[in-house]
């Protein structure tokens, strides 16, 4: 992959194992507060989906946050995780043992970009902001449709953008800190991914519905914390280059445990955002 810096599966790619574990923590933080939002978008997949599927693939499955909910979705299919990474797969794998889910996954570990894994057919595929990171992701689209049963489903879920927990004016620095980190995210080209509409029309898809679902949650203080420090962490260590000084010191400020102002004693952490799921059948 070509950027670890938000939540989601890594379907390819090579990264040291201290990348991964944090990458694997953030994921882990990820379903511990989307958990609402990703119920929706598993409810909609499976009010599209075939009845009664018996094999699920999730592409890009990372800690495995879709995969255990595709599982909960789907009580009677087999659900295969494909990962590049064995640092994820095991933190899968485990995740489904204390979750009773294991004796229904099947693990492949797997890189994308070298050819698609032999999984056998499939009725429902799930890529969850995963596709947009694959070298050639027409190519695994094409190789998604071989894979999918006649009448299969295909979802392929976006952020729409990075997470906010922030206000305004979080009471150091300059008001508006969160949307200069956005903006110097955006001209890193974090998160970039096209409307894939015409990707997979041009890989024989039909598409069935196109969905946008927002969200706006307070978790508990603590899961909230966590995740919002480990996001601006990655933030603050992968764009230094890119903020005004006085911006660094106020995220500075919020990263610290013992400043007044820190993200661990404030009580007005909020996550937004949206996500965007495009539905196709292979026909």
């Amino acid at each position: 992959m070509t950027q670890h810096s938000h939540q989601h599966g890594h379907p390819h790619g090579h990264h040291g194992h201290h990348d991964e574990a944090g990458l694997a923590d953030m994921l882990d933080l990820d379903a511990e507060v989307h958990g609402a939002c990703l119920g929706e978008v598993t409810d909609w997949v499976g009010r599209l989906a075939p009845a009664a599927p018996r094999a699920v693939a999730d592409i890009g499955a990372g800690t495995g946050t879709g995969t255990l909910a595709l599982a909960r979705r789907f009580p009677e299919a087999e659900v295969i995780a494909i990962d590049a990474s064995e640092v994820m797969l095991e933190r899968l794998q485990a995740s489904a043992r204390a979750g009773g889910l294991v004796d229904r996954l099947r693990v492949v570990q797997a890189d994308l970009d070298a050819g698609w894994p032999a999984v056998g057919a499939v009725d429902v595929a799930w890529a969850a902001l995963s596709l947009h990171h694959v070298a050639d992701p027409d190519r695994v689209l094409r190789d998604i449709y071989d894979a999918l049963n006649p009448g299969g489903l295909l979802a392929v879920v976006e952020m729409d953008a990075l997470p906010r927990f922030l206000p305004d004016d979080v009471g150091v620095g300059r008001p508006g800190l969160e949307s200069r980190c956005h903006e110097a995210i955006a001209r890193a080209n974090w998160n970039a991914h096209p409307d894939w509409r015409p990707h997979l029309a041009a890989a024989g898809f039909d598409l069935v519905e196109q969905r946008t679902f927002a969200f706006d949650v307070s978790p508990a203080q603590a899961s909230m914390a966590r995740y919002a420090h480990t996001f601006l962490t990655r933030v603050r260590a992968s764009l230094g280059d890119s903020l005004a000084a006085d911006d660094l010191g106020a995220l500075d400020q919020l990263l610290a445990g013992d400043h007044p102002g820190s993200l661990e004693r404030r009580s007005d952490l909020r996550l937004r955002g949206s996500r965007t799921g495009w539905a196709a059948r292979r026909p």
